[in-house]
Order: structure tokens, then C-alpha cells, then sequence
């Protein structure tokens, strides 16, 4: 039996939850996702707790299930508290700033990298070498952070570049010091 897809998900205050066959919809703060299950799988509501069952014992079912469980409790998450994404930028003389809504990133090219970000993503630059990325869905988030990560990833030999706030990157040591 899965571990995680067997324990039940509380639901806090503000949010609702309402089931229609393979449909769950979530409600908060005048923000709405709806999530459908996986084909034989079942959600059930009592009070404030949300129950997943699965259909069979099988092992592709027994995965399933702790997954379900998993990116339903995310919705719930991100409706009640929301995620994001900290990326910091190091270089001499690299920035990120924005403009309007589009993000546009000095990272040593000969040209200004702009990104638009999805409407249901927002992206804040609090200093000119950090970018935090939030949205309601963990997902988007996450897909943002590493398409803007990818613009300069951070290089091994003088650690210039885009890099998730706490990521190590191991130095090289160049020819040179052979």
C-alpha cells in the first residue's frame, strides 16, 4: 500500500473543494484550479479532509497513487500560500530588471534576453542580481525559473551566470595551473 497516497489531505480554511466525477475543483481568494484524477481513481471529501482510493492493487495504480496525492495537496498549496523561485544572477556588470510586465535580462551578450512571462506567473527583480518567480501552480513555477535559468546557466570556471538561490556550483580549476 503507497504510504503517501493512503494518508488524507486536510483542507484549510478558505479553501473549497468540490468533486464531479474525475473533476476536482478548488476554490480561494477569488482564485479557482481544477485538477482531474486519473481514470478510475477516486476523491472523496468528509469535513475538512480529502481522501484519494485508488482502483486496484496493480503496480502502475499503487504509483499513481501516491502522485495523485501529491499534486492534488500542491494545488491546495499554492491556492492557500502560493510558491516561488529565487534565482540569482553573478557577473560583473550582470543585471535583471523589469519592464512592464516582460523581465529583461544584461547577462554579457551583445543584446538584451527578454522573457514574457505566462499570465498566471508573476516575476519581481527586488534587486537588480535576483529574480523570484511566483505563481499559484508549482509546476509553472519551476518551468519559468529554469527556461529564465537556462538564458546563462552558471559556468564551472569563474561561476559567472544564473544559478537557483542555495545552488552549489563546483569551481574548475582552468589549464593554467597545471
Amino acid at each position: 500500500m503507497s504510504r503517501v497516497g493512503s494518508r488524507s489531505i486536510i483542507i484549510p480554511d478558505g479553501v473549497k473543494v468540490e468533486v464531479n466525477g474525475s473533476t476536482v475543483k478548488f476554490e480561494a481568494k477569488s482564485k479557482t484550479r481544477e485538477f482531474v484524477v486519473s481514470e478510475g481513481f477516486k476523491v472523496e471529501v468528509n469535513d475538512k479532509e480529502l481522501k484519494i482510493k485508488r482502483p486496484s492493487d496493480s503496480r502502475k495504480d499503487k504509483a499513481l497513487h501516491g502522485t495523485m496525492r501529491s499534486l492534488l495537496q500542491n494545488v491546495i498549496i499554492g491556492l492557500k500560500e502560493g510558491f516561488s523561485k529565487k534565482l540569482q544572477i553573478q557577473g560583473v556588470g550582470y543585471k535583471a530588471q523589469m519592464k512592464g510586465k516582460m523581465l529583461v535580462l544584461d547577462i554579457g551578450f551583445s543584446h538584451s534576453v527578454k522573457y514574457t512571462p505566462p499570465e498566471e506567473v508573476t516575476i519581481e527583480t527586488p534587486t537588480a542580481t535576483e529574480i523570484i518567480v511566483k505563481g499559484v501552480d508549482k509546476q509553472k513555477v519551476g518551468e519559468i525559473a529554469a527556461e529564465i535559468r537556462d538564458n546563462y546557466p552558471p559556468e564551472p570556471y569563474k561561476g559567472k551566470g544564473i544559478r537557483y538561490e542555495g545552488e552549489f556550483v563546483r569551481q574548475k580549476q582552468g589549464k593554467s595551473v597545471a
